[in-house]
């Protein structure tokens, strides 16, 4: 399994918590994408989108733990989000949970996500 970040300067650099590209070699892990339901009780978690990327990030470790990998081992997030307005307090929180090398993402605002969520992401990792 090889992860490596790829940089340049002959591209704009990253804005936020995450790498311009990352080299993989080895097994993917697909998720689906998480949002912030609480795994016991099933009911939304936060108020705030940043409240909601807490638990839904904490739902994707948990699902990448599942299937043998981490959140050390993404290589591709994708972010959804209801609001763009949204985009650095989801990002805060994101880069808790991505503290070095980020993984390359795509943020996107979309017009509704499952059960009303303010916050939905999903990531491509690799299984060590």
């Amino acid at each position: 399994m090889k992860r490596e970040i790829i940089s340049t300067i002959k591209a704009p650099q990253a804005i936020g918590p995450y790498s311009q590209a990352v080299k993989a070699k080895g097994t993917f892990l697909f998720t689906a994408g998480q949002i912030p339901l609480d795994p016991t009780t099933g009911e939304m978690v936060g108020k705030t989108a940043a409240e909601q990327a807490e638990q839904a990030l904490k739902n994707l470790k948990a699902v990448l733990e599942a299937g043998g990998s981490d959140l050390a081992h993404a290589v591709k997030v994708t972010v959804f989000l209801q609001d763009m307005n949204d985009f650095a307090s989801v990002n805060e929180v994101y880069a808790r949970f991505f503290p070095e090398n980020p993984p390359a993402r795509s943020a996107f605002q979309v017009g509704a996500l499952p059960k009303g969520a303010l916050v939905e992401i999903e990531c491509i990792a690799l299984v060590p």
